[in-house]
């Protein structure tokens, strides 16, 4: 194998698989995915690391993993689950990790939902509406990053703060949100981080987020128009590198966010809860990113159970305009949303990209057990292959 210096001499280039996969291990008490992951045979968690095994990324970004600032969830889920052969696929080991701090129930203090109540107490009802971001309880919906390669701790930029009146041309629906709660409500639901990964001597920033779902709401379309802000902040985050913290932070001037161009490859990466043409995202939300000039959004990762699944399940599915085979969720069919894509791994111009995928497998293949029924998650695993020279 060739060193590091030889690369550089060389120009070789280092392949990397890069993977999102909202696996829904969020579960609904504080604690409880602790609990479930300390032992070796939960039937849901064992699938989502089969899934895991089978695909092998080198960066994958799980959303709805429930935070734990102790890492003890993320450690006993490698321990018990991941480095463990799970229905013959081979162990993997991930050397770096960084779990994410989350908005999603950290309580406002505020009327946020303008029902005339504070509720500041977890397990109260109310208390979801009245959070930053929705969650039953801090840090439910978090997310996690792992890593075969290095994780640049120290540079990690978050806009968790980042207030959502405080977003240039922001969305936000005034006739609900009234102040206090317009002044003290974050735009990420979760968070929107800029993690650098050391790949060689290459560093590929990872942009990773979780945006609020565009449904859940009303006629004002509070979750559509944060949905579409939220993916909005992931479109200037890729333009500068510091275009973080909220007004009046040291990245900010005379109320406007300082710019620095940014100019290291990045991929964009998360359940964005948007899908191109279909389901009731605001017009043109995703655009932000897939019609971006640093963005190459040329390769469309698709599966064959996808296709089959849209065809098979009908409803809703049969009038989507995005193709079905790109699709990486599956939800209702007979009302709703029906199957759609809103699960994206988007690199920047000049990353060569080698081909890429939906875990969806067909129904004649013998892992289609892994999402029957969603056993493993209404999400599907996707990936890209990236060449890092």
């Amino acid at each position: 194998m060739l060193t590091c210096v030889a690369s550089v001499l060389c120009g070789c280039a280092k392949d990397v698989r890069f993977a999102t996969f909202n696996a829904s291990l969020s579960r609904d008490n504080p604690g409880q995915l602790l609990t479930d992951v300390s032992k070796p045979d939960n039937k849901q968690i064992a699938a989502v690391a089969q899934i895991i095994q089978t695909v092998r990324p080198d960066v994958l970004l799980l959303n709805e993993f429930d935070f734990d600032a102790s890492g003890e969830s993320l450690s006993r889920f490698q321990k018990n689950y991941l480095s463990i052969s799970q229905g013959g696929a081979k162990p993997i080991e991930y050397r770096f990790s960084y779990i994410v701090p989350s908005n999603t129930g950290v309580p406002t203090g505020v009327d946020t939902d303008s029902n005339g109540q504070i509720v500041s107490t977890p397990g109260q009802a109310g208390y979801a509406a009245d959070a930053h971001g929705w969650g039953e309880f801090p840090g439910r919906y978090a997310f996690v990053i792992l890593s075969n390669f290095p994780i640049d701790r120290q540079n990690i930029r978050s806009n968790q703060q980042l207030l959502w009146k405080d977003l240039p041309g922001n969305r936000m629906p005034a006739d609900y949100f009234k102040e206090p709660a317009r002044n003290v409500l974050r735009l990420s639901s979760k968070n929107h981080v800029d993690v650098p990964i050391r790949v060689g001597g290459k560093t590929i920033h990872v942009i990773a987020s979780h945006p609020t779902p565009p449904v859940f709401d009303g006629p004002e379309d509070r979750n559509g128009l944060r949905n579409h802000d939220e993916i909005k902040l992931i479109a200037r985050m890729i333009e500068s590198t510091t275009y973080v913290d909220s007004k009046g932070g040291p990245n900010w001037t005379q109320g406007k966010p300082r710019v620095a161009v940014r100019t290291e490859p990045f991929v964009v990466m998360g359940d964005l809860n948007a899908d191109p043409n279909d389901g009731e995202s605001v017009n043109g939300a995703i655009n932000q990113l897939l019609n971006h000039p640093l963005i190459d959004s040329s390769f469309v990762p698709t599966s064959a159970g996808a296709a089959e699944a849209a065809q098979k399940q009908g409803g809703v599915n049969v009038g989507h305009k995005t193709p079905a085979s790109a699709d990486t969720a599956d939800w209702r069919d007979d009302r709703g949303s029906g199957n759609l894509r809103t699960d994206y791994v988007l690199p920047s111009k000049g990353l060569k990209i080698l081909g890429g995928g939906v875990f969806w497998p067909a129904e004649n293949d013998p892992n289609r057990k892994l999402v029957e029924q969603n056993i493993s998650s209404d999400h599907r695993l996707v990936w890209l292959d990236l060449r890092v020279r």
